[in-house]
């Protein structure tokens, strides 16, 4: 099972994403849950990373371990807004779809 963590900040931002463990939605290297949850959580890094006004770490440490935290200035958080919009909705819909492999928590700091 992949659990998807999300905490927005007051204003509805992406403050950070840790995504752990397997779904065994099917054979390793053929998983669509795993593959759809890697490839919208490291795009998103990838996306943001370097981006005026928007600080990113993240990691990957282990096998089924993958975060990512955000911090902004007015300069980037319009792009913020934007980005992290579409990776929650974009793992939302993982989620909502693939309910028996992969649950996701929203929180509000």
């Amino acid at each position: 099972m992949i659990q998807i963590g999300v905490v927005l900040d007051e204003a509805g931002l992406l403050r950070s994403c840790k995504v752990q463990g397997h779904a065994e939605a099917g054979p390793a290297g053929a998983d669509i849950v795993c593959a759809a949850v890697s490839v919208l959580l490291r795009t998103a890094l990838r996306t943001l990373s370097g981006r005026k006004g928007i600080v990113i770490r993240g990691g990957a440490p282990e096998r089924g371990l993958l975060w990512m935290e955000a911090d902004y200035t007015a300069e980037g958080r319009e792009f913020l807004a934007a980005a992290g919009a579409f990776l929650v909705e974009g793992l939302k819909s993982v989620s909502e779809d693939y309910p028996d492999y992969c649950t996701m928590k929203i929180t509000e700091e």
